[in-house]
């Protein structure tokens, strides 16, 4: 596994974030391109065709990560995903979720959407 090494933005101790996941599954349908693709072992399409097509399309804007998993051999995830929240924190979700939907013969486009809850404290006494 590899990450994209950048540090998250939301790391103010002064702030308190949660971040809400929402991810939906799909069948990959050309050319429809969303957030991530879950390639399965012995998909009919794999990840050494899919990324070139894919960075074709959005040049630089996926990463291909090999994945040492039992159903899938790669994921490519946006970039921009990797920015706002470690690898180390979204992967561990999308394979849990992926294997609850996914055979090793399958491709899935996967969208999700980040919504950032964000709650500070002012103090309004005069120093």
């Amino acid at each position: 596994m590899s990450s994209s090494g950048d540090q998250s933005p939301y790391t103010n101790p002064k702030s308190k974030h949660k971040i809400q996941l929402d991810i939906r599954f799909s069948k990959l349908d050309i050319p429809s391109l969303y957030n991530f693709f879950l390639i399965g072992k012995k998909a009919p399409i794999n990840s050494e065709t899919i990324h070139p097509f894919v960075n074709a399309i959005f040049p630089e804007q996926y990463e291909l990560i090999y994945l040492e998993h039992p159903i899938f051999e790669a994921l490519i995830i946006k970039k921009l995903l990797l920015k706002q929240i470690p690898l180390e924190k979204l992967l561990p979700i999308i394979l849990e979720e992926g294997e609850q939907i996914a055979t090793e013969e399958i491709v899935i486009n996967a969208q999700m959407d980040v919504c950032i809850q964000v709650n500070r404290e002012i103090d309004l006494q005069k120093p």
